[in-house]
């Protein structure tokens, strides 16, 4: 399962953007059938300018491609799992809170294209960008890399998951 930051979304729901079609492939074609995960903070964080600056196309592009993820709420432990990512990699308080939902929801890889934040040193889950999304489709063969944890907390931690 993916998990989404707001940067890749707003990329998808850009019909100019050059990782678009990378992000907007990660969507199933099916109606109704979910593309991953996020964090509700992506609600104001993709959707308040569009609202603000009344760019509808692109309201309506980005309400289309959150419609397809598990929005799930900020609880306790994903603000306790936010907190300890936030110190460990300096992280942002949105950026953190998007990274502990994706690893307490048990998503396989973080897709975003913000390497200032979410580096390679992140243990917990796989982070991956747009241009390694290229890579992946031009060869079907390329193997996606996997932590073999992700999830879990990384090598010596484990996060306390909800029941599913």
């Amino acid at each position: 399962m993916d998990a989404f930051d707001a940067d890749v979304l707003i990329y998808a729901a850009s019909a100019d953007h050059r990782f678009g079609p990378l992000i907007r492939a990660l969507f199933p074609a099916t109606p109704g059938r979910t593309a991953g995960v996020g964090s509700v903070l992506l609600l104001p964080e993709v959707l308040a300018k569009p609202m603000r600056t009344g760019a509808a196309g692109e309201l309506t592009a980005l309400v289309g491609l959150l419609s397809r993820l598990n929005l799930r709420p900020v609880d306790a432990v994903t603000a306790e799992v936010a907190t300890t990512v936030a110190v460990a990699y300096g992280l942002r308080a949105a950026d953190a809170t998007h990274l502990a939902t994706a690893v307490v929801a048990g998503a396989d890889r973080f897709v975003t294209n913000n390497r200032r934040g979410f580096s390679a040193a992140i243990a917990e889950i796989d982070v991956v960008y747009p241009e390694m999304l290229d890579e992946q489709f031009s060869d079907p063969f390329l193997p996606v890399r996997r932590s073999g944890w992700g999830g879990g907390g990384g090598p010596g931690r484990r996060w306390p998951t909800r029941s599913r």
